[in-house]
């Protein structure tokens, strides 16, 4: 609008458009690459060193499955001979269809039972307020400073009374009266709940079982799956109990019959180390198998053990 003489028509000026701002444009961002220092290498190579270290031995009773009955200690990991027919000759010469089922039913017992047991123990410890629980917690905890042959006899002549001897039951039955160890880890996740979540469900009419299966036990589950990965590993590895109880070869568990295959095709004279590695190997591969499905609880439930919220 410009300002003319009275009485003059006002001409309105055309508006002129605002010139926008040309912005420079922005390089583009590039990830920033990760500094290689002779430290991370040095720690990197350390690592690949100890991996191969603790990898090397299943590494060479693989190897040795493959290998015909001369070439087994020839210490190379690649056979010159691939021989498949030794892991169909296993089941032949052994019963591992049978081994295997009843190892794999005592583990589960075994692995079942001690969870719900020390759980059910941790749980009172963490819960619970009643005089003497700190003392009753040091001696459950005391337990575990008795080496297992003080116990054997006692725990065999109980067996042996009852007419379990030659039974899978005495391989799975104890863990039904819970483990200290497993009871401390427990224990420990169970103090590291908010406890005034349990007294919130308490107002709202929840008694203790409710209280303890429907919110602890969810809430402590990476430490209920390592609990049952821990027991399944010692279950299925364990040869001093199979030893002492199994007479028959039909109740026999892996490892058991692993014993049975080394006196019979190993120092006994026959000389078939190839059956014995290659039984080894089909031992393995579970435990490996469930350490990979178990991986990601085992290293949640590691990393927080005995921390408190």
């Amino acid at each position: 609008m410009t300002a003319g003489p009275v009485g003059a028509e006002r001409v309105e000026e055309p508006k002129v458009p605002p010139t926008p701002v040309q912005t420079p444009p922005r390089p583009p961002i590039r990830p920033r690459k990760p500094k290689v220092t002779v430290r991370k290498v040095l720690i990197l190579a350390a690592l690949s060193a100890f991996t191969l270290l603790f990898i090397y031995p299943f590494i060479w009773l693989l190897s040795a499955s493959f290998k015909p009955r001369g070439e087994v200690f020839d210490n190379k990991l690649i056979p010159d001979t691939f021989v498949f027919e030794n892991y169909i000759n296993v089941w032949r010469e052994a019963p591992m269809a049978l081994w295997m089922w009843n190892t794999v039913f005592v583990t589960v017992l075994a692995a079942v039972t001690v969870t719900l047991s020390s759980a059910l123990v941790a749980w009172g410890f963490a819960y619970f307020r009643f005089r003497g629980r700190n003392l009753l917690f040091g001696v459950v905890l005391a337990t575990m400073m008795l080496p297992g042959a003080v116990t054997m006899i006692p725990v065999f002549l109980i067996w042996n009374n009852l007419g379990m001897v030659d039974t899978l039951t005495p391989l799975w039955a104890k863990n039904l009266f819970g483990s200290a160890f497993y009871i401390f880890l427990l224990r420990q996740f169970f103090l590291g709940l908010p406890r005034d979540l349990f007294e919130a469900a308490r107002i709202d009419g929840a008694n203790n079982w409710t209280i303890f299966s429907r919110i602890a036990v969810p809430l402590t589950k990476p430490a209920l799956i390592i609990t049952m990965i821990f027991e399944f590993q010692v279950a299925w590895t364990d040869l001093l109990q199979p030893l002492i109880y199994l007479r028959d070869s039909s109740n026999f568990t892996v490892p058991r019959g692993l014993k049975a295959l080394l006196d019979q095709y190993g120092f006994g004279g026959n000389w078939h180390w190839e059956i014995v590695v290659t039984a080894s190997v089909i031992t393995t591969v579970p435990m490996i198998i469930l350490f990979f499905l178990g991986q990601r609880h085992f290293v949640q439930g590691i990393a927080t053990t005995g921390t408190k919220g």
